[in-house]
């Protein structure tokens, strides 16, 4: 199988090594030279990393390096049977990236985009053919993380939808199939990890470092939200936080912080900044280890994930063991949500969210209807 991958960045080169540990012939495009040679180099030190570590042996490693090629002429894609799209965030990019696209590729080429949030819908509407585009997401780092997003747009014909479900399950990557809606599954459910951790710091509960250490000793979590904030970056954190709050036409649950805005709009984008929640400079402060505020500061945000991911099954964006997929081989979550939820009670997770709705009087704090309706019946999720 041809497959090409416009962009050569960190997600664009891991796509391509994903696809090119699968067997296929793959092209890199990028309108910069300098681009590709940076990814050429990063990719070929990944493969002598991988033969050295005993992953792959001297065979395997030149028979990926001589299958991927690094090309920045836009018609040497004519020949690709998929084209995964991971460049910049930008619909109207996109948009006349596949318009231009069409003119080059077979008819029957699949056209995919890497896009964390953005309406595929929208962008299959720049192509004739709309229906062989589909969103085909990724998560950093693509050859690591066992999740891809598998997204149809209304126009996407079942034929790619299953073909691409296919292909993505031969390349070993576990499958979840989502419904174009903003941030799809995890970029959705992920929000209230970022924002309720948020809302904590602002209401004076506790500071990043309390929180952080809340939701890795109590909640399980690899990261507590302000170090995977810092790690993401702001550039890349905030603006999904705004895309999905805007999409949703400013729904309260996806309300951005300004305390994470300000640290965008002065340059301080987290680690590779040097600076964010967290001076990198210094020395990192110290928690307050206080196991009642840990336990609460856990509970609000968790419940807070559980409430959205119930949501997201209530409004069919997924089914219910995608959505734990997602959220366990996507973004590495210690459970899936809706089996976090049966195991510590869904009436818990009701009193706690009408608790806050009562304290608050927010819509930001409703409480699922699904998840309303499973604790009446005295159900469960699985």
């Amino acid at each position: 199988m041809k497959v090409a991958v416009i962009g050569s960045g960190t997600m664009g080169s891991g796509i391509a090594q994903v696809t090119a540990t699968a067997g296929c012939y793959v092209k890199i495009y990028d309108t910069s030279s300098e681009a590709l040679s940076k990814s050429k180099s990063a990719l070929e030190k990944t493969l002598a990393m991988l033969l050295e570590r005993g992953k792959i042996d001297d065979s395997e490693k030149n028979r990926m390096s001589n299958s991927i090629a690094y090309v920045n002429d836009l018609n040497e894609l004519s020949d690709a049977d998929l084209v995964i799209e991971a460049i910049v965030e930008n619909l109207e990019i996109k948009r006349k990236l596949f318009s231009e696209l069409e003119n080059i590729v077979s008819e029957h080429t699949i056209l995919a985009s890497n896009t964390s949030s953005l309406s595929i819908a929208s962008i299959a509407a720049s192509c004739e053919k709309s229906d062989r585009v589909i969103g085909i997401h990724f998560f950093n780092p693509a050859p690591l993380m066992q999740l891809v997003e598998v997204i149809p747009a209304i126009q996407t014909s079942e034929e790619v939808l299953n073909k691409t479900i296919q292909i993505i399950s031969d390349w070993k990557k576990v499958v979840a199939v989502a419904k174009d809606t903003p941030g799809f599954i995890v970029n959705r459910l992920a929000r209230p990890f970022y924002g309720e951790a948020l809302r904590l710091y602002e209401e004076g509960k506790a500071d990043f470092a309390t929180i952080d250490w809340a939701m890795k000793t109590f909640g399980g979590f690899r990261m507590g939200p302000f170090e995977l904030m810092d790690f993401i970056g702001h550039d890349v954190n905030y603006i999904v936080t705004e895309t999905v709050f805007t999409a949703f036409y400013f729904d309260p649950r996806y309300k951005p912080s300004f305390t994470q805005k300000r640290l965008l709009e002065a340059g301080f984008l987290g680690k590779k900044s040097g600076r964010g929640f967290y001076n990198y400079s210094e020395a990192m402060p110290l928690p307050t280890e206080n196991d009642n505020l840990g336990k609460y500061i856990s509970g609000r945000i968790l419940v807070m994930l559980i409430n959205e991911a119930a949501d997201a099954l209530f409004l069919n964006i997924a089914s219910a063991k995608d959505i734990d997929n997602a959220m366990t081989k996507g973004v590495n979550y210690p459970k899936g949500l809706l089996a976090w939820a049966d195991e510590i009670g869904i009436d818990w997770c009701v009193s706690v969210l009408d608790g806050l709705y009562n304290e608050y009087h927010e819509d930001r704090y409703r409480c699922s209807p699904l998840l309303r309706k499973i604790n009446a019946e005295n159900k469960t999720f699985f």
